[in-house]
């Protein structure tokens, strides 16, 4: 028999976070019902003393439900998982488990940080493109390094075989390369996205709640 949830979860969200994207994808999948707090990263809402005083340091992911207090993205993926079993976001064998925990892992550590230091040269730093040339050609050489990588991992229509979470966490990355190839053309970001990768956002793009995901200032 399905189960339908109907919890008072508030899910704080910032527009173009791939931390609270990777969140929102697992409370749609689940079908569950939330009230979302959507913030900006141009003000000061991660800022007040409010906001610091649910989570200290300043960031989404936030969730919260009924009287817990969660936040940093994999905690609140497996808090969901665990709580609201239905429509897993998990595989069935412990195998397949490991494997997708380790993909997330992955996303975080290694194929965020070189992503995060080509935003920061491009668009934060220097928004007028004229970035460093040896940090960014340094982050460049480092995010096609870990995305020829994920190209190699993806043997399957998903990383862990199945939808999972896996998934969940490595697309919001892997757009968000595609976002900055289109705000600066010059650098060749995406080409940095093979062609097993390219299958896999086209697969995730057919999900029936993707569109309301897609980040709300990408949209303009």
């Amino acid at each position: 028999m399905e189960v339908f949830y109907d919890m008072a979860i508030t899910f704080y969200y910032a527009s173009g976070s791939t931390f609270a994207w990777y969140v929102w994808f697992v409370l749609e999948h689940k079908q569950l019902s939330y009230d979302m707090k959507v913030f900006s990263f141009t003000g000061d809402d991660m800022k007040t003393p409010e906001y610091l005083a649910i989570n200290p340091r300043g960031k989404v992911p936030v969730l919260i439900d009924e009287d817990l207090v969660l936040w940093e993205s994999s905690a609140i993926v497996e808090y969901l998982e665990e709580h609201y079993p239905e429509r897993p976001v998990l595989p069935g064998s412990s195998r397949s488990r490991a494997t997708a925990r380790r993909i997330v892992s992955e996303a975080s550590c290694y194929l965020y940080p070189p992503l995060r230091g080509v935003m920061e040269q491009i668009l934060w730093i220097r928004p007028d493109g004229d970035a460093a040339p040896a940090a960014l050609d340094g982050y460049l050489q480092n995010l096609h390094r870990e995305l020829v990588y994920f190209e190699g991992e993806l043997s399957d229509d998903f990383f862990a075989g199945s939808l999972s979470i896996a998934d969940f966490a490595t697309y919001p990355l892997l757009a968000l390369v595609n976002r900055l190839q289109e705000r600066q053309p010059q650098h060749n970001m995406g080409s940095f996205i093979g062609p097993r990768l390219a299958a896999f956002m086209g697969r995730i793009e057919q999900l029936p709640y993707f569109t309301k995901t897609i980040p709300p200032h990408w949209k303009g």
